[in-house]
Order: C-alpha cells, then sequence, then structure tokens
C-alpha cells in the first residue's frame, strides 16, 4: 500500500476518480435523467460533493497517523482543490441559472435567507484556501501562517452543514451526518494536537503540518 501510495502515476487516476460525480451528472444529462427540476439536482449535487470533499480532506490528516501510512498527505491538496470546484460549480448554478446573473435578487437572498448568507460565506471561505494552495503561496506567507489560514477549512465544514441543515428543513439526516463527521474529525485533530504537547512539553505543536511529499 505504502508503495501505490508513494508512486508517481497514482495522482492520475485519483484525480480521474475525483471527476467521478461530475461525469455521473454529464451521463445523466445525456440521458436526460436528472429529474423533472434539473437545475435543483445539480445543484443539490454539487453541493453534496462539495461537503464530501472537504470532510474527505480534512480526514487526510487523522487517517495517515491513525493507519501509519505519511503517504496519503500526497492527495490533500487535490482533495481540497475539489472540494473547490465542487463548490464553485454549486455556486455557479445558483447565480448563473437560478438567477441569471439578478445581482439584486442574489444580494436581496443573501440578506433575507440565512441558508443562503451562511452557503454563500462558506464559498467566500474556501477562495483564499484555494488561492494560496500553491508552493509559492506557502513560501511567501510562511508555513505558520498558511497554516493557520488554512484552519479556514473548519469553518467552511461548519458553514456548509449549517447552509444544508436550514435548506432541508425537515429530512435532515444526511446534514447531521456530515456534521458529526466533522466533529469526529475535530475532535481528532485536537486529540493529536493534545498528545504533540504532551511530548513536548513547552513548544507550540501545529498540526496538519506542510510536508514536501504534499506538494509532489
Amino acid at each position: 500500500m505504502k508503495k501505490l501510495l508513494g508512486s508517481k502515476g497514482i495522482k492520475l487516476p485519483v484525480f480521474v476518480l475525483c471527476l467521478g460525480p461530475l461525469g455521473a451528472l454529464a451521463w445523466r444529462a445525456f440521458h436526460h435523467h436528472l429529474t423533472a427540476n434539473p437545475i435543483e439536482y445539480i445543484t443539490h449535487q454539487t453541493g453534496d460533493w462539495t461537503l464530501i470533499f472537504i470532510v474527505i480532506t480534512l480526514a487526510v490528516n487523522p487517517a495517515r497517523k491513525l493507519l501509519r501510512l505519511p503517504e496519503l498527505i500526497r492527495f490533500r491538496r487535490m482533495l481540497g482543490l475539489f472540494a473547490f470546484f465542487y463548490g464553485f460549480l454549486h455556486f455557479s448554478m445558483w447565480i448563473g441559472i437560478d438567477k441569471f446573473f439578478d445581482w439584486a435578487d442574489m444580494l436581496h437572498d443573501v440578506r433575507k435567507r440565512p441558508f443562503i448568507t451562511v452557503g454563500f460565506t462558506g464559498f467566500v471561505l474556501m477562495l483564499p484556501l484555494a488561492l494560496t494552495s500553491t508552493v509559492g503561496w506557502i513560501r511567501r506567507l510562511g508555513g505558520k501562517r498558511w497554516r493557520m489560514l488554512h484552519r479556514l477549512i473548519y469553518v467552511t465544514a461548519i458553514a456548509g452543514v449549517v447552509h444544508y441543515y436550514w435548506l432541508v428543513k425537515s429530512d435532515v439526516r444526511k446534514p447531521l451526518f456530515y456534521g458529526a463527521l466533522v466533529g469526529l474529525l475535530f475532535a481528532l485533530r485536537a486529540g493529536f494536537w493534545l498528545v504533540s504537547r504532551r511530548r513536548q512539553p513547552g513548544a507550540k505543536a501545529i498540526p496538519a503540518e506542510i510536508t514536501t511529499a504534499e506538494m509532489s
């Protein structure tokens, strides 16, 4: 497993796999299987996959420690960018197809409809994370500031869960499931941080370290 995860060619099949949800949507569109309300269906699907990729991205660091597979860190940046990609598609469906670039109507929705307000906030917080995902930005910001900035992914995750919860109103099982996963991952991160502090008294331990493998 370690040899496979560390191989040079492994990122390509992972990239293709991450495009799977988009491919499934394209296939359904080609065969006219997007339900009676295709705009709503695509919007919900891209929203779901945004949250899924956020959760997977958050899970990389705990998984590599628990499974003792440090090579998993190589995929974190790609997974995070796919979370932004599907979030962008989700937002684009609302801004371009649902609202037809009616800025006044969109601003009214952001102000008056809480689930849109928190969803829009979550997407805006993803922008700096995507823009600063390169090696160049890590060098410009410095490792510590870069790590601090990228902890916004937890705020984005919480905003996404709240957005989903307020949107569905009645059947809240899926947003609660995502919320439980985010809570678990946050607890694991806090646990690793506490263990690290105990092992290194007085040190300012910072979890989710940047590694050269992640940038490869």
